[in-house]
């Protein structure tokens, strides 16, 4: 269930922690950046900030409304937030609900970050669920956390997924689907273990938006 491995664009953190173009200089975004930024690395941290500008991509070029693109923004920031913690803490925030999350405690990311959200005052469910489900796969047709999931997986820093990146700014629905089934193949052909929520939205999406 690990990541894929990141690519970072060496220095660039310490130059321009919040670049223009990053949802960090939002008024309203901003303080939690901070917040995020003391949880992670950095080499963390430029991947959060590459997925953040690459989901408000995505929400400009789907047409998504105000509240949608900051509610994209303030997720894609906080995705990642519970990600370096240790086993221990993840196991506390997120107690496992499956094998896979007792084998491979980094499952609980997503679950674990939701709560912490909560606990800094976050009460936008568009906004925890992105959170919650960027690693295992949201419902279909929840635009946010769907261009969270895709920008995640498909961010330049990882140098993967291109098409599926270049699709979400034609499709978003399409590139949701084509990337659930990329992260399952690319499981099942290395031998690891597909967590159960994820072959669940993978069997949704096959046999009802094929």
């Amino acid at each position: 269930m690990s990541d894929a491995p990141l690519t970072p664009n060496r220095g660039s953190l310490r130059e321009s922690p919040f670049p223009a173009s990053s949802p960090c200089e939002r008024a309203s975004i901003a303080p939690y950046c901070q917040r995020v930024r003391a949880m992670v690395s950095d080499e963390r941290f430029q991947h959060i900030q590459r997925v953040a500008a690459l989901a408000d991509t995505i929400a400009i070029a789907n047409d998504f409304d105000r509240g949608e693109r900051r509610a994209t923004a303030l997720a894609a920031l906080l995705h990642d937030v519970a990600r370096d913690l240790d086993c221990e803490r993840l196991l506390a925030l997120a107690p496992p609900e499956h094998a896979v999350e007792v084998d491979d405690p980094l499952a609980l990311h997503g679950r674990a970050g939701r709560a912490i959200a909560v606990s800094w005052g976050i009460t936008d469910e568009r906004v925890l669920n992105a959170i919650e489900h960027h690693v295992c796969g949201p419902r279909y047709g929840d635009r946010v956390a769907m261009a969270v999931y895709v920008a995640d997986v498909t961010e330049p820093g990882r140098g993967v997924n291109a098409d599926v990146r270049e699709l979400a700014l034609r499709d978003l629905a399409r590139a949701y689907r084509r990337a659930v089934e990329t992260k399952v193949r690319y499981l099942r052909s290395h031998g690891k273990a597909v967590h159960p929520r994820t072959l669940k939205v993978h069997d949704e999406l096959t046999n009802q938006h094929p």
